[in-house]
């Protein structure tokens, strides 16, 4: 049930704007209670209208009001409802209940920090020596409290995948096949899932192992518990990669570049070959689009050439850690993320500043409005707000030809 129009519009004048506010944060704050009064500032029209609501007058300047006061005058108004929902109205919706929803997320922690202590002594993980240092880095890091609720199934599963994974007369299994196994889901235990960062994490205490920060770490904490990992599906494009050494491998990349021949390359291949990939010193370009490694190919560039093809795999975060590289995506929100990743990884930008930007807007190709939230560019700060204004992506597609000319 909404205000009558007529009355709603009397109570949403500006100068009582602040009032309305005020008892939202107050009736939020207090579950809703109408005891006491609040102190707030009227000019002339909003003590007018004030006084017309209350049937007193009410001067202008520092009041206090009542709560009790206001909410028995506005149900015998037009309105014929209490302060709580006509403050609701005015603010812009139903208004919280902050001491319940503290005592009702009190109770989901408690029932949480319960369900762990049960779902560890169905797995029979109480006793084992590392388990305590698991529940403190729980308890420090927060995770499981952010969303108790989700978080209990996340534990329940990863306990019962660590209990597997431990247990000495379990055979070797796929990551997969564990997931479906303690899951019925076979990417449960992804790199991405709250489930998979539990798991992992307690597979590296029990091993006494650093905390794995990266893919080759993942990969290696789960093969101690006999677990082995996707390793082959995600790849990431190299083009005329020329490895300086005289092994095999060296040589076959370097046979492949010779012939024009681009390269998947593997988190398997890459954590297998133990080898330098590139000349010291040198900086290997990079970009986002599998159409520029494509025009490298179709021109024939000498340079290397490295494409995540969007957000890097696995096997791209192993490539990016082992060379230095230098970047170019696109300008849009979702590029300008990956950049940033990229860049914590220790790449460099290449062509990505403001002026770059506003260098490719001016190139005039097709172009769409940005889409999503703006993204800080801490390489160049004045690229998120240059682009910001200025509201249009530019793909690497429309810089291809100044690409492919820095390669040659």
């Amino acid at each position: 049930m909404t205000l009558p129009t007529r009355f709603r519009d009397y109570l949403a004048a500006p100068g009582l704007t602040g009032l309305w506010q005020q008892l939202r944060a107050r009736l939020e704050r207090t579950g809703h209670s109408l005891g006491g009064s609040i102190r707030t500032e009227l000019d002339t029209d909003a003590a007018e209208r004030l006084s017309g609501l209350l049937g007193r007058r009410i001067p202008q300047g520092r009041r206090t009001v009542s709560l009790e006061e206001l909410d028995a005058a506005l149900r015998r108004s037009v309105a014929a409802r209490g302060l709580v929902p006509v403050v609701a109205d005015l603010t812009g919706g139903p208004l919280r209940d902050r001491p319940s929803e503290r005592l009702a997320h009190q109770d989901a922690v408690t029932a949480l920090w319960a369900q762990v202590d049960r779902v560890l002594a169905e797995h029979g993980l109480t006793s084992a020596p590392w388990v305590q240092q698991w529940t403190r880095w729980l308890h420090a890091t927060g995770l499981l409290m952010r969303a108790p609720e989700t978080a209990r199934v996340e534990f329940a599963i990863a306990a019962h995948a660590v209990a597997t994974a431990l247990d000495p007369v379990a055979p070797p299994r796929m990551l997969g096949q564990l997931a479906t196994l303690v899951a019925g889901d076979a990417h449960a235990l992804d790199n991405d899932r709250l489930a998979g960062r539990l798991a992992l994490r307690a597979l590296s205490f029990a091993f006494d192992q650093p905390d794995p920060v990266g893919p080759r770490d993942r990969i290696a904490v789960w093969q101690l518990a006999g677990i082995t990992a996707d390793t082959v599906s995600g790849t990431v494009l190299t083009w005329g990669l020329r490895p300086p050494g005289n092994d095999p491998w060296s040589v076959m990349m370097c046979s492949r570049a010779e012939l024009g021949l681009v390269t998947h390359l593997t988190v398997a291949e890459l954590s297998t070959v133990d080898v330098a990939l590139t000349v010291p010193g040198d900086i290997v370009a990079a970009c986002e689009n599998p159409q520029v490694l494509q025009r490298a190919v179709e021109t024939r560039v000498r340079r290397p050439l490295v494409c995540f093809s969007g957000n890097p795999s696995s096997a791209g975060v192993v490539l990016a850690d082992r060379i230095r590289l230098r970047y170019h995506g696109d300008f849009d929100w979702p590029g300008i993320a990956i950049a940033g990743r990229l860049q914590n990884l220790g790449a460099q930008l290449w062509r990505m500043s403001a002026q770059d930007y506003l260098d490719a807007v001016e190139l005039g190709t097709p172009r769409l409005p940005l889409a999503g939230n703006a993204v800080p560019t801490p390489w160049d700060p004045e690229l998120s707000a240059v682009m910001s204004r200025t509201n249009l992506a530019v793909h690497e597609e429309a810089v291809l030809d100044l690409l492919i000319a820095d390669l040659r």
